[in-house]
């Protein structure tokens, strides 16, 4: 059967926040604070709390992780997500961010990153990545992964699986000394040695405090950025790889980033801390789910 196009469907009102919980600063008024270019290392002291919202992101992402299946709607899986974050006392990161309407996201096939959870129904051979941002402690945690709706085709699981390899290979390079051009450089060459393309429209970002703040982590090479990786920096690596062509459409929604052709695209996510002789993956868990769906017994 021929796989239908994802279209815009019906978006929910935002769930509401009870008062009790902590909330960023544009929570109420959608305007984040002003990108921080000269922070690019966590403090001693916000490292722990660091630890506990990415420990929470990975909780809640599991949780929805393990609600997918065809037939379930991405506003149910917005809602499990939006219930369990409270239910933790923290606030969906994403939730009111620029004005994004839902807790988290959730990118259908052809989507590449910012799909808006709505009443549009999975279906068998469906691959949905659903990223997941928690604020507790003071801090943003942040991860993503993408996972198989039922069975899927054999190209849709060499993409998965190409991604994910994409993430691991731009994390064994993260280390002191090294430069941030180095992700970018072992994602770029792993996906073209398999014949994917690399979306350069956006990247991974440094994360603490603030959601969204420097460094500016690209998944291709370039070779003018320079920057040394320090101990202390905490950012995300959050490759999306496509099937055909690395160019992005915006929907009207001015969020919804879709292929340009319409064909798949894959993304994992994780928040990394550097340490003095490595990396410290802080949203780490079990293998990711696209492994377990794919070894299940018959």
């Amino acid at each position: 059967m021929k796989r239908q196009t994802v279209t815009a469907a019906t978006v929910s009102p935002s769930r509401a926040v009870p008062p009790h919980i902590v909330c960023p600063e544009y929570a109420h008024t959608a305007v984040p604070a002003p990108y921080k270019l000269s922070c690019i290392k966590v403090k001693v002291d916000q490292i722990g709390r660091m630890r506990k919202a990415c420990r929470f992101a990975r909780e809640v992402l599991d949780l929805v992780l393990a609600a997918v299946r065809p037939g379930v709607t991405t506003d149910e899986l917005d809602q499990i997500a939006h219930q369990h974050i409270i239910a933790l006392g923290a606030y969906p990161s994403p939730l009111n961010y620029m004005g994004f309407p839902k807790s988290i996201c959730t990118s259908v096939n052809e989507v590449v990153v910012h799909g808006i959870p709505d009443n549009r129904r999975l279906v068998e051979g469906d691959i949905i990545n659903c990223d997941v941002t928690v604020y507790a402690h003071g801090m943003h945690g942040d991860c993503s992964e993408t996972i198989f709706v039922g069975e899927v085709d054999a190209l849709a699981k060499k993409l998965v699986q190409v991604t994910w390899e994409c993430l691991l290979r731009a994390i064994d390079v993260v280390r002191p000394g090294n430069k941030l051009n180095a992700i970018g450089l072992a994602v770029e060459a792993h996906a073209r040695q398999n014949g994917f393309s690399i979306v350069r429209e956006f990247s991974g970002h440094g994360i603490g405090e603030n959601f969204h703040m420097a460094p500016y982590v690209a998944h291709f090479y370039e070779p003018d950025n320079t920057t040394q990786i320090v101990e202390g920096m905490t950012f995300t690596i959050e490759p999306m790889i496509n099937v055909g062509t690395a160019e992005c459409v915006i929907w009207p929604d001015k969020w919804t980033a879709v292929t340009a052709d319409l064909r798949r695209s894959a993304q994992f996510e994780h928040t990394l801390l550097v340490t003095a002789d490595g990396v410290e993956i802080l949203t780490g868990g079990r293998e990711p789910w696209f492994l377990r769906q794919d070894n299940r017994n018959p």
